[in-house]
């Protein structure tokens, strides 16, 4: 009897830790942890009630960041550094993704926000975020991201001092089990 006790516990915790990217994603995605922002569609309802600028609020700078892992021989990067926008109105920026080498990778970018705390009024509609972008070699892609400031920011006394907020991405190379499942945990995080 006990030992079908532990081979339940085995492939419990085998289920679990192929869960545990798209379950970390989505939980960070619903909640704004760890400086991860809301995605629009996922946040229920019709987002574009939300999309009313507050015109008597003062701009926001929000400012962009790019990186690459140390193992992925791509150049990523920001086309813009900042752009300046009213909570509830739209804006797109683009980053711009090189692979470098001679052979095709396929990477996944994590993303955050700064401060921490500005996470769950940052809405993102369209994202390539937690996706495989698979660049050929030598070859060079601009990826969108369109979002907006929630206006529920202007009623948060917390966010009275916040000026300046900064979208930072890091694209990591895929990696794969033998089974074909995607390893790659979010914020780079290598499998154990």
């Amino acid at each position: 009897m006990h030992r079908f006790y532990g081979l339940s516990l085995g492939i419990g915790v085998v289920a679990v830790s192929y869960a545990s990217v798209p379950l970390y994603k989505m939980i960070c995605q619903q909640t704004g942890w760890g400086g991860q922002p809301v995605k629009a569609h996922d946040s229920g309802g019709d987002p574009t009630v939300r999309l009313k600028p507050v015109e008597d609020h003062r701009r926001l700078r929000i400012t962009f960041h790019g990186s690459v892992s140390d193992v992925l021989d791509w150049k990523f990067t920001p086309q813009q550094r900042e752009v300046r926008v009213l909570p509830g109105e739209t804006a797109l920026a683009f980053f711009t993704a090189t692979n470098k080498s001679d052979k095709d990778i396929i990477g996944i970018a994590t993303y955050s926000v700064t401060p921490g705390q500005v996470a769950p009024y940052f809405s993102k509609i369209q994202c390539f975020c937690f996706e495989e972008q698979r660049l050929n070699a030598g070859e060079t892609v601009d990826m969108p991201v369109f979002f907006f400031i929630d206006p529920e920011f202007v009623k948060d006394p917390a966010m009275a001092k916040i000026d300046t907020i900064t979208l930072s991405y890091t694209f990591f190379k895929a990696r794969y089990d033998d089974n074909g499942v995607l390893t790659t945990l979010p914020l780079g995080m290598a499998p154990a």
